[in-house]
């Protein structure tokens, strides 16, 4: 098991590569890309095309830990829940980099943007704003709106992206997202969801004749878990992991 799955009920590695036109649609370059990746992987096996036009190949999800690949009108996704090594997942990903310039067509040069996010889920019933504000706290200029009498927070979702060069084309963002809805909140019925603490690194812009999507999601990778092991797991994951296990425990 790999270092960051004891941190979260649900661990997983995303990357996303957004492309500047449109992706082909017809019917025998899907079918061909997506048995490539299944020679690779043969237990995805489960094909299907969502209502918007995305196509999806993916595992059994009930197993717990999956692999999934799509191709949207212009994005190529791929992605592992509870891989069992960092390095399992980013062998995935670089086979879709790998695949995508012959098989799709994506040039370097029609590239908007390639992600990649490492997503820790906590599973939870019960306010999540609430967990978000005792773990973490709020800016200290806009504290006071939490301690007005009989205030109720129903939205505390903490979000930065910082640049890491000084063309803004290289980015970092940490950021948490809750799914408690104000009627939860006030009927206190609260359904056991999932509380998310995502970690995106992202390069902007097409690749110079230099570079390769591989030399980027190095890159991406390395910046990732720098702002991991550096800040996130301590100042971010933990506290809300912690905070989440005494609400349990009470």
């Amino acid at each position: 098991m790999n270092r960051y799955s004891t941190l979260c009920d649900d661990f997983y590695i995303n990357m996303n590569l957004s492309t500047e036109m449109e992706l082909p649609t017809n019917r025998e370059t899907i079918l061909h890309y997506f048995e490539r990746v299944q020679k690779n992987y043969p237990s995805m096996r489960n094909f299907y095309c969502r209502d918007r036009g995305d196509f999806v190949l993916e595992e059994d999800k009930d197993r717990g830990d999956y692999r999934w690949a799509t191709i949207e009108s212009r994005r190529v996704c791929s992605g592992q829940v509870n891989p069992e090594s960092l390095e399992d997942a980013m062998q995935q990903h670089q086979l879709v980099l790998e695949l995508a310039p012959y098989m799709l067509s994506v040039s370097p040069l029609d590239c908007e943007a390639l992600d990649l996010l490492f997503g820790f889920d906590f599973s939870y019933r019960g306010n999540h704003n609430q967990v978000v504000n005792e773990a973490l706290g709020v800016s200290p200029a806009i504290e006071w709106l939490a301690e007005i009498p009989g205030a109720t927070i129903i939205n505390h979702e903490p979000s930065l992206t910082i640049a890491l060069d000084e063309n803004c084309r290289t980015q970092c963002r940490v950021s948490v997202e809750t799914r408690t809805s104000a009627y939860q909140i006030r009927t206190g019925d609260f359904a056991e969801e999932q509380l998310s603490v995502y970690i995106t690194a992202r390069q902007y812009g097409s690749l110079g004749p230099d570079s390769s999507f591989k030399t980027v999601l190095d890159n991406l990778l390395q910046v990732c878990q720098d702002m991991l092991d550096s800040h996130a797991v301590d100042h971010v994951i933990q506290p809300i992991k912690r905070t989440i296990e005494l609400k349990r425990s009470l």
